[in-house]
């Protein structure tokens, strides 16, 4: 049976030569990111229109936009795991891979935001007109980009709150973290628009929330250790299944669940180092008690 055919024979009987086709596998699962975040972008204008036209209910268009940011998730965590499975890596795919995530992770997100929890809401308080929104989206789209740009000149990236030195962190939020939040949020909701102007208000505290996340030196768990092909306890398997199994009868909830967990994650990591910091410098001071008359040694 013939191989999967990554190296062939040199003519001149020297070291196999690599394909150049090997390089198509990982790059194909970054251009489906591209045409994914595409597909966010359309679908939102189409939900917005839909929405401008009296469709307040579930939409179709916002919950297909948020799903496929969704997918596109899980291919950004394929492309590069395929590239170095097969030993793939090349400069032209990372710089790829970082386009790919402005556009699917950043410019889908913002606009899919927008869309949903500003563009339809009923205007008052803070929300006078849109362009409070406008800022607020295009900030996560630029923390995003710079989030990107300092991971990739960044060599060995240390966080403000460093931790355990046989595991790997993220320094600050990752962008396609941010853009699941969003796309959970919009998911968990069927796709139905905010209506209400407190809650857009509530929604764009969000968004920036996540957008000084993003350029923060908070750690970030990355899960970069985990290699499926090396041998697992029953466990992991247990795991997977129970993960599967959730995201298909109860995805709404259970990703959302997820996404505000590990969004949340970094928070609770650098709120617990500030406490465990000022408990090593000022230790409790346990109180003398005096000794009676009695008890006290002469001498």
């Amino acid at each position: 049976m013939a191989s999967f055919g990554l190296r062939r024979k040199s003519v001149d009987g020297g070291p196999p030569r690599r394909r150049r086709t090997a390089y198509v596998l990982p790059s194909l699962f970054t251009s489906g990111n591209i045409f994914l975040g595409f597909l966010a972008v359309m679908h939102s204008f189409q939900g917005a229109l839909a929405a401008h036209a009296g469709n307040y209910g579930a939409n179709a268009d916002f919950e297909t936009a948020a799903k496929a940011i969704g997918v596109a998730f899980v291919l950004d965590g394929l492309d590069g795991r395929i590239a170095r499975m097969t030993n793939t890596v090349s400069d032209f795919g990372r710089e790829l891979d970082s386009l790919a995530d402005v556009i699917t992770f950043g410019i889908a997100p913002a606009v899919l935001a927008f869309a949903w929890g500003v563009d339809v809401a009923l205007p008052g308080g803070f929300l006078m007109d849109h362009r409070v929104g406008y800022f607020i989206c295009f900030l996560f789209l630029v923390c995003g980009a710079a989030r990107l740009a300092r991971f990739n000149v960044t060599t060995n990236p240390i966080p403000r709150n460093p931790g355990r030195p046989d595991r790997k962190y993220f320094v600050g939020l990752p962008i396609p973290a941010g853009a699941a939040l969003i796309c959970a949020v919009v998911y968990a909701a069927d796709g139905a628009p905010i209506r209400w102007w407190l809650l857009s208000l509530f929604w764009l505290v969000l968004l920036a929330l996540l957008s000084f996340l993003m350029v923060s030196t908070w750690r970030y768990p990355s899960f970069k250790e985990i290699n499926l092909l090396r041998p697992r306890s029953p466990l992991t398997v247990v795991l997977i299944c129970c993960i599967l199994y959730l995201t298909w009868n109860f995805g709404q909830p259970f990703l959302l669940a997820l996404a505000t967990s590990y969004v949340a994650s970094g928070i609770i990591i650098r709120i617990a180092g500030i406490i465990r910091r000022r408990f090593r410098r000022n230790p409790p001071q346990h109180p003398v008690t005096a000794q009676h008359p009695s008890e006290q040694q002469i001498g």
